[in-house]
């Protein structure tokens, strides 16, 4: 199989510098982190990937079975590591891919040696001592509404999951984003996410991990940020100025600049 074909991998940026892999949340594909490219790519080698189902990937690659769990997406993320012979890498993921970075870095700690999570969630749905921001009520409608009537469900949720009411050019590019997503594919990815359950696996989180949260967002709301935060013991949490979900769209140079802090300057 040709991985980088399957995962519409793109690497650029200084070709001697650490590594950078930028991976997307549900309903996005690589473009959502175009605007902090430019101010990483200065100092580290970029990887930037597609999910299968999501931007160029290759949709013939799709396996609902393997694309159910979130180890699917981990398994793809360390295949596109071995292809490309990387080590060392650190890893950003938004929103449910921080999840996958937890598992990937637990299955081959020498791939990845830093953790960035942007936005990050390992539990959307409440339980008694735990606010994952949502009811079990609320996540079975969302999947519901979404299941029945998609391209609705992204022009209605798109906007709410970006917050940025006065900048509604940032909800559309969202919406727009949803909408080019196979629906079929973007129903498993979509339980995959608001179902899955990864406060356990933070247990195993051992590379250092910086935790970037919006000061106001609906979807990872600050109780997730604390309960992350404390599950991985010496890592980073940085509240953002920024509102919404998707802090690399609302507030790229912030993003970036916490980034570039966390992991230093290369020389």
């Amino acid at each position: 199989m040709d991985i980088r074909r399957r995962n519409n991998v793109t690497v650029t940026g200084r070709a001697d510098g650490p590594v950078l892999l930028l991976a997307h949340g549900f309903g996005c594909d690589q473009n959502m982190w175009r605007l902090v490219l430019p101010l990483l790519t200065k100092d580290f080698r970029v990887v930037l990937l597609d999910y299968v189902g999501s931007g160029k990937a290759d949709p013939g690659a799709w396996d609902e079975q393997r694309y159910s769990s979130l180890d699917g997406y981990a398994d793809d993320v360390l295949e596109v590591c071995a292809e490309l012979d990387l080590h060392d890498v650190a890893f950003v993921g938004h929103s449910v891919s921080a999840m996958v970075g937890v598992l990937a870095a637990a299955r081959e700690p020498q791939r990845i040696s830093h953790l960035v999570m942007v936005a990050p969630s390992p539990r959307y749905v409440d339980e008694d001592g735990y606010r994952g921001g949502f009811s079990a009520e609320d996540i079975g409608e969302l999947l519901e509404s979404l299941e029945s009537n998609y391209l609705g469900w992204s022009a209605a949720m798109a906007p709410v999951i970006m917050g940025n009411a006065e900048r509604p050019e940032l909800g559309q590019e969202l919406t727009l984003s949803f909408c080019a997503t196979d629906p079929a594919m973007a129903r498993v990815f979509a339980r995959t996410t608001f179902l899955s359950d990864s406060r356990e696996d933070l247990k195993t989180v051992k590379v250092p991990t910086l935790i970037l949260e919006c000061r106001q967002d609906v979807i990872a709301p600050p109780e997730v940020g604390a309960y992350v935060h404390a599950s991985i013991p010496g890592s980073r949490l940085i509240t953002l100025n920024a509102t919404g979900h998707c802090p690399q769209l609302s507030a790229p140079e912030a993003t970036a600049e916490a980034i570039t802090d966390f992991l230093g300057t290369p020389r």
